[in-house]
């Protein structure tokens, strides 16, 4: 069930399985169209406490134009939201009544695409981040559990000083992405 409230809960072990299924009809839906089809965002995370939102993002060679994927992805019971101000991505959102899900359609290889995979990347392999991360989160949802814009804007220090050092150890590991998740 959707709810509006912000909460963070303790890591769920079905979240992985909850986007590997998601995962395979995405690809199933989308064949070749999806360049990649990964797992983002703090469900992505083994043992970070995050909303129990699962976060998808598609990497696509073009965003535009939509109608060659947006009925693929609608088929699957998701809603474009086409009033999305985010100009890097095109999104979608679950239908009324279903747990909550994310995805997030962007352009192979460009910034905000990096942006996500390098940033989970990192909070995977540097797990007191990731505990520094999740204890932020749960006092942020503490102090704006009925306001998602604030709660997301607090956490903006955070990530950026997180990527700044992600970036560092990338440049410093040599990181690419791994393969797609699905």
């Amino acid at each position: 069930m959707v709810s509006n409230e912000v909460f963070v809960v303790s890591y769920d072990h079905s979240w992985p399985k909850r986007f590997g299924e998601l995962g395979r009809r995405l690809r199933a839906a989308l064949g070749p169209l999806a360049l990649r089809i990964d797992h983002i965002g703090s469900t992505a995370v083994p043992n970070l406490s995050a909303k129990p939102v699962i976060d998808l993002q598609i990497s696509l060679a073009a965003l535009e134009p939509v109608e060659g994927y947006r009925a693929r992805i609608e088929g699957l019971g998701f809603i474009w939201r086409a009033g999305n101000t985010d100009r890097m991505k095109r999104y979608f959102r679950e239908i009324p009544g279903v747990r909550r899900t994310h995805i997030h359609v962007r352009r192979a290889g460009s910034w905000s695409e990096q942006f996500a995979l390098l940033f989970r990347d990192y909070l995977r392999q540097h797990p007191a981040e990731a505990e520094r991360y999740a204890a932020l989160k749960i006092a942020l949802a503490g102090q704006h559990a009925d306001d998602w814009h604030a709660y997301t804007t607090a956490k903006d220090p955070f990530i950026w000083a997180t990527i700044r050092r992600a970036d560092e150890w990338a440049h410093n590991l040599g990181w690419e992405p791994g393969p797609s998740d699905c």
